[in-house]
């Protein structure tokens, strides 16, 4: 019964943690998702240490809360390469938490539990953002609290510090269920004061701005979904072309998706004409999304268009997603999935993210930050680009391929995390939805419904102040990483020790002394 009990409380816990992303974007309920599974993990007998789930039932209790969650928050992976493979992903992902099943479920044996608890988090979201394959960190805990209050740790050290300040959350709450002890108390307390302070240091207000800029998002949507969305050849850059024409006021740049421009115009002579025409039209640089060529191979790339000096600047995608545009072990998987084939071979480039783009008013240089499509969910990429000199930052990002799965809501979650993070208003144009204008702050001005056409157009400032989280974020990681992998060690052979019961009457082996018997006249 009492394990029973346990793994309800697990997989709840994953139905809440999934809650807390877009498009559901309960923050508060990622929150107590994580104190139910701390609580799932940790002794209930009167707070006495030898009374905690064996650490083989915390590994079955952490991977059933990881399953729970990741198969309720990636079916848009099924969107694109089928069911088995998106199961295969979700279980992938939830082996890291036989990790966190045996760290925490021995360190909840301690008084530091709950602290360990959060460093824990971090390093094995660490991991799992990094490796293999570069990792995938599109299922961060940070993504689902950007509508809550913790977001505002973002600007400190990236969203790093926002898993970690949900967790020590978590664990207040957590702890305070388990043991009522108020010390506990002080982490409900601190961590969402750290976060107003980020809050105030975030939100420099109009001083900041070094100068302001009219873009236009355009989304031209695509004739069909799927895999096959470009299919009609020529079809989505038409659309984008049609859609750009109607334009109706002066802009300085134009953001057009990935993937926009679905024949390569370095390559067509009437692909060519259309980016052309759309150049012409809107009288502005435009970031024009295609797929390129190169000795190296074929490129998903965004490339300025300037209406008087032609192709300028280009950023090739650096971060590419794996068994879609491109295959890991291709010949291994072929037999196993009719999709493997149907995956890209594309590669990446080395830059810095960073395109010049000039103002037609005023013929200044600015620095543009590209983060094409799933490239928004590494840390590395906003970076980069804001230290050497975006002022702005763009997420062209192609979502036909995921149809009306949640995929573009929850990348939209991630657009107003770097910009809060990275002090940088952001423009996110997709081919289909949901495209949006971004704020430094993280809130978005205005932005369209799913496969509709459409153009968004504002005056956004241009920054180039530093955020800490940009100088110093990945140190942050760094450091809460190896703290968690100590702590996880630490909490292992401790707990492991606090765990083995004692034998009554022992003496030296046990290392207790037996109690003197009292005199029969006492």
């Amino acid at each position: 019964m009492n394990l029973l009990l346990r793994l309800l409380l697990a997989t709840g816990s994953g139905l809440l943690v999934y809650a807390s992303y877009e498009p559901l974007g309960w923050w508060f309920s990622g929150i107590l998702g994580m104190a139910l599974l701390y609580v799932a993990l940790a002794p209930w007998s009167g707070g006495t240490r030898d009374s905690g789930p064996r650490l083989r039932t915390g590994v079955l209790l952490a991977f059933a809360h990881a399953m729970t969650l990741y198969l309720l928050l990636l079916p848009w992976i099924g969107e694109l390469v089928g069911t088995f493979p998106y199961v295969a992903l979700a279980v992938t992902e939830s082996l890291y938490a036989v990790v966190t099943g045996l760290g925490v479920t021995a360190a909840a044996r301690l008084r530091v539990g709950p602290v360990f608890y959060a460093f824990i988090t971090v390093a094995v979201e660490w991991l799992r953002s990094s490796w293999p394959f570069g990792g995938f960190p599109w299922v961060r805990l940070a993504w689902g609290q950007i509508e809550g209050p913790l977001r505002f740790l973002a600007p400190l050290g990236g969203p790093a510090s926002v898993t970690f300040g949900t967790v020590m959350v978590a664990a207040g709450v957590a702890a305070l269920l388990l043991r009522g002890r108020r010390a506990t108390a002080l982490t409900l307390v601190t961590v969402p004061a750290v976060a107003a302070a980020g809050s105030w240091a975030s939100a420099p207000g109009d001083s900041a701005d070094t100068g302001r800029i009219t873009v236009a998002a355009v989304q031209g949507n695509v004739p069909r979904l799927g895999l096959d969305f470009n299919a009609q050849r020529r079809a989505v850059l038409a659309n984008h072309t049609r859609v750009t024409e109607t334009i109706g006021e002066p802009v300085d740049l134009v953001v057009w998706p990935e993937n926009s421009a679905d024949v390569n115009p370095f390559a067509d002579p009437t692909a060519r004409a259309l980016v052309d025409e759309a150049v012409n039209s809107a009288g502005a640089p435009i970031l024009v999304g295609t797929l390129t060529r190169d000795d190296v191979g074929d490129r998903n790339t965004v490339v300025v268009f300037d209406p008087v000096t032609g192709p300028g600047e280009w950023h090739h995608k650096k971060y590419l997603q794996p068994f879609g545009e491109w295959m890991p072990y291709r010949d291994l998987l072929r037999p196993l999935s009719p999709y493997v084939d149907r995956a890209g071979d594309y590669k990446p480039g080395d830059g810095d993210g960073v395109v010049h783009i000039r103002v037609p008013a005023t013929g200044e240089t600015v620095g543009v930050g590209v983060a094409t499509c799933y490239e928004v969910s590494f840390d590395a990429a906003g970076r980069e680009a804001v230290r050497a000199g975006a002022r702005l930052l763009t997420t062209p990002t192609n979502n036909a391929t995921f149809g009306f799965s949640d995929m573009t809501y929850q990348q939209l979650a991630m657009s107003r995390m770097r910009a809060l993070e990275l002090d940088r208003a952001v423009v996110v144009a997709a081919t289909s939805g949901v495209s949006a204008i971004i704020q430094p702050d993280g809130h978005v001005t205005s932005s369209t419904r799913i496969f509709t056409p459409a153009v968004l157009t504002d005056t956004l400032p241009l920054r180039d102040r530093l955020t800490f989280a940009v100088r110093h974020g990945s140190g942050i990681e760094l450091t809460l990483g190896i703290i968690g992998w100590i702590c996880l060690f630490a909490g292992f052979v401790t707990g492991r020790r606090e765990r083995k019961p004692r034998k009554e009457g022992s003496g030296r082996a046990t290392g207790t002394r037996r109690r003197p018997q009292p005199h029969r006249g006492e």
